[in-house]
């Protein structure tokens, strides 16, 4: 049997997309929600999971920096993928005759500005893929999903308007979770670590904790926050940096991130892809 890769979402969704762009030697497994494609690898049924963390237009997937910290993976890799919404219908189904284009939120964000100016209304749906499996169900031409071309040879629909997304450089950054840390050797080529890390309750705690990254040269590419505990008092933080755990820079950054925080976790540490190296 072959190796399995889980992502969150129905059958043609993006998510779906990627996994077969990026390990088409995998079998693709749809899960219902993020937290169950984390237990599936977690749990062994699965090998690998490819996860959206941010969109170029959208922003950040913020279910995942919640998931991260505590779900028991290992981020090994990072994949772009370039997304292309198309305006699905019926077969027979004009593009005139469409009045509502139903899809998940953040990617009716991607494509408001073209459904303005097609003239036509958008609904909220729970995925993608969802919104054009239902189109396929329901029989009524007059709605139209924004989802893949992967979609539209899944449920049987035509494109009626291709690449509507608003914005040609619209890209989806996903993250590929294993159960084992897979960290690169340190002069393989340039790599990006990921940490969690909750801050000590001292002035200008954060300020001090980040100071090491920039006296020793590091780029901190990505820094979330997040309130945990059920309050407003902890925060904790998500950040992404261009270099390894075992250079001499990276040791030295860390024990001064160390020193103004309460704990600090490890999540990753993986090749930079080349879309972030400009070199795709």
């Amino acid at each position: 049997m072959s190796a399995r890769i889980v992502y969150q979402g129905e059958p043609g969704a993006f998510s779906d997309l990627a996994c077969q762009e990026h390990f088409p030697n995998h079998e693709s497994w749809a899960c219902a929600s993020f937290a169950q494609a984390f237990e599936r690898v977690r749990e062994g049924a699965a090998e690998i999971a490819m996860i959206p963390v941010e969109n170029t237009v959208a922003g950040r997937v913020s279910d995942i920096y919640h998931l991260l910290p505590s779900g028991g993976l290992f981020i090994t890799a990072e994949r772009y993928q370039p997304i292309h919404h198309q305006l699905l219908g019926l077969k027979g189904a004009t593009l005139s005759g469409i009045r509502v284009a139903r899809s998940h939120p953040m990617a009716l964000g991607q494509v408001r500005e073209s459904l303005a100016r097609l003239g036509i209304d958008s609904e909220a749906d729970v995925d993608t893929a969802a919104a054009a499996r239902k189109v396929a169900e329901r029989g009524d031409s007059s709605v139209a999903a924004v989802a893949s071309v992967k979609a539209a040879e899944t449920y049987g629909l035509e494109i009626l308007a291709a690449d509507i997304e608003d914005s040609g450089s619209n890209t989806t950054r996903f993250i590929v979770l294993e159960r084992e840390a897979r960290i690169p050797d340190v002069n393989s080529g340039p790599c990006v670590s990921s940490f969690v890390f909750r801050l000590r309750s001292v002035p200008s705690a954060l300020y001090k904790a980040l100071g090491g990254f920039a006296s020793n040269g590091l780029n901190l590419t990505k820094l979330e926050s997040y309130m945990v505990g059920g309050g407003f008092k902890a925060a904790q933080f998500y950040c992404d940096v261009e270099g390894h755990p075992d250079s001499e820079a990276m040791r030295h950054a860390l024990d001064e991130l160390r020193f103004f925080t309460e704990e600090v976790r490890h999540l990753g540490s993986y090749p930079a892809d080349p879309v972030r190296l400009g070199q795709a």
